[in-house]
This record gives C-alpha cells, sequence and structure tokens, in this order.
C-alpha cells in the first residue's frame, strides 16, 4: 500500500501553535493534503495524551484510526510521537537538542511518560524541556520498550538540533555514546535536503526523514514521507532501520533555500550571508558588529567530507515542492492568506481529490486541464525546479519566486504603480 506519512507535528498545547491543532482538525486536513499516516507529536502532555486516548481507535498494530473519517473513506490513521528538547551541560558546554521519539503503544507511552515526569515538567508545554542529557535520554527510552524509536529532530538547525552551529555535537556518537547503534534515522528540517546530508559520510546507515514540524493543521505534509508497505508500526520500523528503498519510495522536501536557517546572518539587520561572505566578515554582521546566527549550508560544509553532488548507493530520492497554497497566491499576485486563494485552493482540491495529486501525482495534461493556466504553468515549474530562492537566514523564512519580473500579472502590474 502507497502511503504519505507526516511524523512531526506539535498540538494546541505547544507553545505558538493553532488552537485548531486538534485531532478533528488533523484529520481532516491531512484528507485534503491526501496523508493517511500522522504523527499525534507532543503524547507527552497529559491533556493531549487524553484527548488521544479519548478520539482513537487502537488499531492493535501500533498505529491508530480517527473513527471520524470512516463515512469519509479511507480513514486517517496516527502513530505515537512526541519530541522533547533536551538542554544540558557536557564537557563543559551546554547543549540544546531536539529529539523525536516513536512509541508503539499508549501502555508504553505512559511508562515514558511516567519516567520522565520525574525529570521535569512535562505539562508545561507540548515540547517538554529537561535537563536530560539525550543519551540517557535514548537509554531511558529503549529500556522501557526497544521498539520505540529516537530519531535525531532537524539535525542541522543551529540553536536545537544534533549538528547545530550554536549548539550541537559534530559527531552523533559524542551525543547519544553508547546508545548510537540504536540510532538509525535521522530528519532532515526543512531548511536542509538530503543530497545535503549525503556529503556527511558518518549519516551513510541513517535513514533520513522529512516531516513538517508544523504548528497549524494547514502546514502539515509541507514535508513528507511516501511509503509503499503495510500500514502498522513494526513494518514502518523495519523499513526505516534497514533503509529499504522498494518501500521507502522517497521524502518531500522544501527547497532548502526556503527554510529559516538556510544561510548565515542577522535579522535584526536584515543581513543574509553566503558561508563565504560570513568567513570574509569574521563570523560578525557587517552593518552592527556583532555574531551572525551560522546556518545550515555553513555548518554542512564544516562537517562536510564529500563534495557537492555525490549520492551515496543506498540513498532515498527525494522530491522537492512547494505548497499548493503558495504557488496559487504567487499566480495571483495575491498573499496565501487571501480569501481568493483560499477559496481557489479549496475549489481546486475538489476537483483534483488531494493536495498531493495536484503537487505530485496529476499528468501535466490533466493540469493543463483541470487548472488555470497559470496556476497549472506554476505547479510545472515547481515540479522540474524552476524556481529562484533567496535563501532563508537567521529566522526568517527564504523568498521563493516561480513567476519572474517580467512575468507579473496585471493585478500585480497595477499594484506596483501605487
Amino acid at each position: 500500500m502507497e502511503f504519505i506519512a507526516d511524523f512531526h507535528i506539535h498540538s494546541k498545547y505547544s507553545r505558538a501553535t493553532s488552537r485548531d491543532m486538534d485531532v478533528q482538525h488533523l484529520a481532516e486536513w491531512a484528507k485534503i493534503k491526501g496523508i493517511t499516516l500522522m504523527g499525534t507529536g507532543d503524547f507527552t502532555h497529559h491533556l493531549w495524551l487524553e484527548e488521544l486516548k479519548n478520539n482513537l481507535e487502537d488499531c492493535g498494530n501500533g498505529l491508530f484510526k480517527y473513527p471520524a473519517c470512516r463515512q469519509a473513506g479511507q480513514g486517517v490513521y496516527f502513530i505515537l510521537t512526541s519530541e522533547i528538547s533536551s538542554i544540558y551541560s557536557k564537557g563543559g558546554r551546554c547543549y540544546r537538542i531536539h529529539n523525536m521519539i516513536f512509541s508503539p503503544s499508549f501502555k508504553t507511552t505512559d511508562k515514558i511518560n511516567e519516567y520522565l515526569s520525574r525529570c521535569g515538567n512535562l505539562a508545561s508545554d507540548g515540547r517538554p524541556i529537561l535537563g536530560l542529557d539525550a543519551a540517557e535520554l535514548a537509554r531511558i527510552v529503549f529500556d522501557i520498550d526497544e521498539n520505540c524509536m529516537v530519531v535525531p529532530g532537524h539535525m542541522f538547525t543551529p540553536w536545537f538540533s544534533l549538528f547545530g552551529s550554536m549548539s550541537g555535537f559534530d559527531r552523533i556518537e559524542d551525543c547519544f555514546e553508547k546508545q548510537s547503534p540504536k540510532i538509525f534515522a535521522g530528519e532532515t528540517g526543512l531548511s536542509s535536503d538530503p543530497a545535503m546530508c549525503w556529503r556527511l559520510s558518518q549519516l551513510d546507515r541513517f535513514t533520513l526523514i522529512s516531516n513538517s514540524d508544523s504548528h497549524s493543521p494547514a502546514k502539515i505534509g509541507r514535508e513528507a514521507n511516501v511509503f509503499d508497505c503495510e500500514l502498522d508500526y513494526k513494518t514502518i520500523r523495519e523499513v526505516l532501520k534497514t533503509k529499504d528503498k522498494k518501500r521507502f519510495l522517497y521524502t518531500i522536501e522544501f527547497f532548502p533555500e526556503e527554510g529559516k536557517y538556510h544561510y548565515d546572518g542577522h535579522r535584526l539587520c536584515a543581513t543574509r550571508l553566503s558561508p563565504q561572505e560570513t568567513k570574509a566578515n569574521n563570523g560578525r554582521c557587517p552593518k552592527c558588529g556583532k555574531p551572525v546566527t551560522v546556518g545550515v549550508v555553513n555548518r554542512v560544509e564544516k562537517l562536510a567530507d564529500r563534495a557537492k553532488g555525490y549520492t551515496p548507493a543506498n540513498a532515498i530520492p527525494f522530491r522537492n515542492l512547494i505548497p499548493f497554497d503558495e504557488i496559487i497566491a504567487e499566480a495571483k499576485g495575491m498573499g496565501k492568506a487571501s480569501q481568493a486563494v483560499e477559496r481557489e485552493y479549496r475549489a481546486l482540491i475538489a476537483k483534483f481529490g488531494t493536495e498531493f495529486e495536484i503537487l505530485l501525482g496529476a499528468p501535466e495534461s490533466e493540469l493543463r486541464k483541470g487548472l488555470p493556466q497559470r496556476i497549472a504553468e506554476g505547479v510545472l515549474r515547481v515540479r522540474q525546479g524552476k524556481v529562484s530562492i533567496k535563501a532563508g537566514y537567521d529566522g526568517e523564512y527564504g523568498i521563493i519566486s516561480i513567476f519572474g519580473d517580467e512575468e507579473k500579472t496585471e493585478g500585480e502590474k497595477q499594484l506596483s504603480l501605487f
């Protein structure tokens, strides 16, 4: 069975998240997007866990189904996931590491929560901050249930990740120590993609996954994973552990330049720097002289032992995409939050079935027949990678363009006069 999975999201109990990050809205948006399997996120929060237990049906295979979806045909399934923020000192340095935890059952989840509650306040946030060494966190989880998975989140993000320039390690073994052999997957994050990760030979044994890390329902699936296997926890874990290319087909990725930490920079001075420019400025902002936030590209360059373009023999393929509402917005020359863009989005989804059918599945002939001409052209250009992007930096998303200035709509030209 081929299906799309987004494992990493946050509930309404995490900071800076939409109040609509509940089971019902997640299931509704999963149907709109074309996602079959969602991570629950935040299972360490007692109120969210209670909501999950009250609303999800246990399938008996490590996955859970939202019953309300039955009437609409194929249901939406959930897998128990959470993210832990570990902030701790080690060897005289402070580290800030985010790790995802996958659990095969509510029973295991309850045991994890019972133990972690001794280490900090799990009720303070959907993604709790614990003064717990990442290696110790992994030991605790695996001692409770060896079928759990621990996955380093957004591995290169500067402030909170395994390899983060401001917070992380240079080697996986330095982070997870004796638990390292039990770690077999890593999350790319929005500001990097597999091609960047392939430059590090130390990552060859890891399966790279991609997820939305969404804080609102409409943004689920902006990164995701495409499988062709049985829909159960044990099989998915086996596919990830063995890096099975026949059953893990590809990942869906942002164009990494659009991510908030792709380049170096200093947001307050609107300074965006390539690694070469950062080096020329001795790591400081050329406007104010303060240290810049070193981004993902620079960090990859520092850790890489291979040239750009290298592809390992066992690499899982990937496809870079742009969310459909962003394509519509640029095609129409409007903000993606405008009502006109939302109306167009809903109407076209109703025609094609799901967002991923438009972005990935429908052949060119159907797109040109069923979409407005400019929107169809936008989708096809994205599929071909024909976009231009000003890279994101220091917490600012990159600015992506599908159409050049000479291709502005008449409406955009009129607006530019005022």
